[in-house]
């Protein structure tokens, strides 16, 4: 009776705000269309096509692998060091926590906005501290080879603290009678971290690596107000391309093969990686 009651409200809404709408996108991603009347110039699967072959979707692609290595490499080691550093119960630990969290509850447009303030060549305060040393002004995010480090430098700023709060739930939820353990068998703090520390926080650290691999695909809200995309398309992501090349330019129809196309790479990694990375959890 309890599924009967709850069960379909909760099918009909994803089935009305998902399921229809992935379909729509798969029907519109055949056609060349502008997002005005009915679709009816049917293109087959040039959309796919053009968008496979466009340079800057290439980029957006490698952009959003770069995001993925410096998520991997970067933000879940140190988010790892800081809750290593801030899990237990001292003197101004909470007050830190809530320091290393807050960029994560800042709106991510806000964020973008800040940070554009902040590398901004002519009034941002990285550019009069760079005047201040002696040296001219210098515009990073008119810069190609620095704009996309800019970028992944917010992203990891941005959400490494929510990464960090994860492993402090899971280091406190370890059994503190294993340490004692360990200690008795002679362990010293490194093999105490290797041996039992690492092992009891795997399914925390699995599904931490699982949000950061997803998010990356995903990244759209910070990139917008930060760059636009730019200098010369160099910092798009897959999802902020497909505002600009679809939406922006009232191509719904070549915007929604790319969305297609994100769809179908955010299923198989979410799938490949939760058949067999988290099989167990």
């Amino acid at each position: 009776m309890t599924a009967l009651v709850f069960v379909p409200p909760a099918l009909m809404l994803f089935t009305l705000f998902v399921i229809l709408p992935m379909g729509e996108a798969a029907w519109y991603s055949v056609f060349n269309w502008n997002g005005m009347g009915e679709p009816s110039r049917f293109i087959d699967f040039r959309n796919f096509q053009q968008a496979l072959s466009h340079p800057v979707f290439r980029q957006a692609f490698v952009n959003n692998l770069l995001i993925v290595l410096v998520s991997l490499a970067v933000q879940l080691p140190l988010a790892l060091a800081m809750a290593l550093l801030l899990a237990g119960r001292f003197a101004g630990a909470f007050t830190f926590r809530m320091v290393f969290f807050l960029p994560f509850i800042l709106a991510d447009v806000a964020a973008g906005l800040i940070w554009r303030f902040i590398f901004d060549g002519d009034f941002g305060p990285l550019s009069h501290f760079i005047q201040w040393l002696g040296y001219p002004a210098y515009h990073i995010l008119a810069d190609q080879d620095l704009a996309i480090a800019t970028v992944l430098t917010v992203i990891v700023w941005k959400y490494f603290g929510f990464h960090m709060m994860l492993y402090i739930a899971g280091l406190q939820s370890i059994d503190r009678s294993l340490y004692e353990a360990a200690a008795i068998d002679g362990a010293n703090r490194w093999q105490s971290f290797w041996h039992v520390t690492l092992p009891q926080l795997g399914p925390m650290i699995r599904i931490s690596v699982f949000f950061a691999l997803v998010g990356s695909l995903q990244v759209f809200d910070v990139i917008v107000p930060l760059t636009g995309g730019g200098p010369l398309d160099s910092t798009h992501t897959m999802v902020s391309y497909l505002y600009t090349f679809g939406v922006g330019r009232m191509r719904v129809g070549f915007g929604s093969a790319v969305g297609v196309i994100l769809f179908v790479i955010c299923i198989f990694v979410a799938f490949g990686y939760k058949r067999w990375f988290m099989r167990d959890d």
